[in-house]
């Protein structure tokens, strides 16, 4: 069969496939910030400094062994609460230390959450010039958490931590460049994009590879697109791996290799995310990547739907299924709708 020429059936059980970039990233199942994506992006928020799980958003440890910071890593939050507060008590300016209760308090790690002592801590830390304090400090401004909204100040944080080199300010401050809709910011926020991707924060490399893949503050280029998508994949972002699944599908900025597209779609879809659900059940339909397999194909169409992405060209397809296939195929969906990232 021609690349060129190929089935009706096949043409529409495929279109899905070659979506843009910006389709693809709708249903993914990311980590939010408690913020909303900022307006007139494309791209979605990083996980803030204040997030748990983030590693990222405390300064790391010194030199010298760091009991408090070793006790936070291991989960044991009122060791580390304990040991930091000593550590402030021999010495008021020791910014990790303050930086590290700014944390806890935030999270409510060992203790009663209370942003409103979380954001004191992150202030006493950022006065000695500490970025990650800073960039908790720019996004509780932006949000009105523990204090007073701000969006002016949220910026002017977020802009000294960014000029430290801090990662995730430098992906949330893209972000806020980028929702101007100038030129020049969408440049700027390329450049922040690299200096958070760099740093191998996943949100900050798919995010890169969307700028690449529509030549938006950067020229347009596939190849890098599809190398950031990679990147952000590889670090396990949902969006990125999809995104690269489509490039690898279509051939777009690196070799054409279905089987290869169909086994990232495959991983996406079984970390919940309905769009790779989707293409993986279309996949199955046709063959393509994956071996022709009807209860398969149904399972996976089912999971989509149940998360709002129904299809009826695969309604149709399978609609024929036995009442044994049909039986098995929602036993399957069930069984993946329970998958979290």
């Amino acid at each position: 069969m021609s690349q060129h020429r190929i089935g009706s059936a096949l043409a529409i059980a495929l279109a899905a496939i070659t979506a843009t970039a910006a389709g693809a990233a709708t249903n993914s199942k990311t980590v939010q910030t408690n913020r909303s994506s900022t307006p007139g992006s494309t791209l979605q928020d990083l996980p803030s400094p204040y997030t748990a799980g983030i590693e990222s958003r405390l300064p790391p440890a010194g030199a010298n062994v760091d009991v408090a910071y070793g006790a936070y890593q291991r989960g044991r939050y009122k060791t580390a609460f304990r040991e930091a507060t000593k550590r402030i008590e021999t010495n008021p300016k020791d910014a990790a230390a303050l930086t590290l209760l700014g944390e806890l308090y935030n999270q409510g790690l060992g203790l009663k959450q209370d942003p409103t002592r979380a954001r004191q801590w992150y202030t006493l830390a950022a006065g000695q010039g500490e970025p990650h304090a800073m960039a908790s400090l720019g996004l509780m401004s932006l949000d009105g958490r523990g204090g007073q909204k701000d969006s002016k100040a949220g910026r002017a944080w977020l802009e000294q931590a960014a000029a430290k080199g801090e990662p995730n300010a430098a992906y949330n401050l893209a972000l806020l460049l980028l929702g101007s809709g100038k030129d020049e910011d969408a440049a700027r926020a390329a450049n922040l994009m690299r200096v958070s991707g760099e740093a191998e924060i996943a949100p900050a490399q798919h995010g890169l590879g969307v700028l690449y893949l529509k030549g938006r503050g950067v020229p347009k280029d596939e190849a890098r697109a599809a190398e950031w998508f990679r990147r952000a994949a590889d670090n396990g972002d949902l969006s990125g791996e999809v995104e690269f699944a489509i490039l690898l599908f279509n051939g777009q900025g690196v070799p054409k290799d279905e089987p290869r597209a169909a086994r990232y779609f495959l991983h996406a879809a079984l970390r919940g995310n309905a769009i790779a659900q989707n293409r993986v059940a279309r996949l199955y339909t046709v063959g393509r990547g994956l071996q022709k397999n009807r209860v398969e194909a149904a399972a996976w169409n089912l999971a989509a739907a149940a998360q709002g992405l129904s299809d009826g060209w695969l309604d149709q397809s399978l609609g024929e299924l036995s009442k044994d296939e049909r039986s098995r195929a929602e036993a399957f969906a069930a069984e993946r709708a329970n998958v979290q990232p």
